[in-house]
């Protein structure tokens, strides 16, 4: 797999896991998880999507 590639699969992936946490702390639902995981998962997946952002701007101007 090509490293654009991997950087991609891995930014949306950041993505998501950051809209899972928002999703969780701005609609109060999914009451299962708690709430002190939402913001890991938030913070964790915006670190995710900076980092990668980074990574593959590098990347396109290579």
């Amino acid at each position: 797999m090509k490293n654009k590639t991997r950087t991609i699969i891995t930014l949306v992936c950041s993505l998501l896991i950051f809209a899972v946490g928002m999703f969780r702390i701005l609609t109060e639902s999914l009451s299962s998880t708690p709430l002190y995981v939402a913001y890991i998962f938030a913070i964790a997946g915006l670190i995710g999507v900076i980092a990668n952002g980074v990574i593959l701007r590098k990347l396109q101007t290579n």
